[in-house]
């Protein structure tokens, strides 16, 4: 479980996020609603140790990583993994490099211990064909679709198992074909993985084809958190937007 409580970010004299408390729940995939820059992206970055908050506390499984010093951190947070908007390739690597990057630099997750570059390889050719990219190893990202992409992303994730993964805007600048695909993907590693997922995304199709529960981020803080169908009847006008945008979505697809 991931327990946040009180956190405070301020950039300049900005506060982004303004006493934010959020629990999640082990297994679930929590999809985090909001507009532009109220700071979702910035909470999955606190949550993974990228940065620190100037308040609060963020436990995951009971050990409160905040107050971790950074050579402390990545021990913490090794069994994260996050999905970052732009895929976040090394350009100058080719997928199968880019897919095998954490277990050559870091080894087994559980040991610590070096793995065997035939495993690795099996490892990277499983985690690919997972997400539907077999035989692209030896492609560059600049080779690759915006959706491909995204799937070779994935299988970064994937090829380490992580228990938490964190997807910031997983299906922006794709067609809604493609973004499908991506949240069928999400869904499908989150069955095989086992894990705890928490996804940030303006896509409301997505969110609703994803999530277990539905949570607002306003004004720095998390507002609601709900399932689906409870969220979606909270009196609130945001939330009163997003039903009107929901049927004009649906009413545009049955066009289609």
């Amino acid at each position: 479980m991931i327990r946040i409580r009180n956190l405070w970010k301020r950039y300049g004299s900005n506060d982004v996020l303004r006493g934010l408390d959020l629990d999640v729940r082990t297994g679930e995939i929590l999809v985090i609603l909001g507009r532009s820059g109220v700071g979702k992206s910035v909470l999955l970055r606190h949550i993974i140790g990228i940065e620190k908050p100037e308040q609060g506390t963020i436990e995951v499984d009971g050990l409160n990583i905040t107050a971790l010093k950074k050579n402390k951190i990545y021990s913490a947070v090794k069994h994260m993994g996050m999905l970052f908007q732009g895929a976040a390739l090394f350009d100058s690597m080719n997928i199968e490099d880019n897919t095998s990057f954490y277990l050559r630099q870091h080894g087994d997750p559980q040991t610590g211990k070096p793995i065997p570059a035939p495993v690795i390889q099996k490892k990277v050719r499983e985690a690919l064909s997972m997400v539907g990219l077999e035989g692209i190893e030896k492609k560059m990202p600049s080779d690759l679709s915006g959706g491909m992409r995204k799937r070779a992303a994935l299988a970064r994730l994937i090829v380490y198992r992580p228990s938490i993964l964190l997807y910031d805007e997983p299906t922006t600048g794709l067609d809604p074909i493609t973004a499908r695909q991506i949240n069928e993907l999400i869904v499908k590693t989150q069955k095989e993985l086992k894990g705890t997922s928490i996804i940030v995304t303006h896509d409301l199709s997505s969110a609703f084809f994803v999530a277990d529960r539905l949570a607002l981020h306003n004004e720095g803080k998390i507002a609601y958190v709900a399932e689906p169908e409870v969220f979606m009847k909270i009196n609130d006008p945001i939330i009163e937007f997003l039903r009107e945008n929901v049927a004009y979505t649906m009413r545009k697809e049955s066009r289609e």
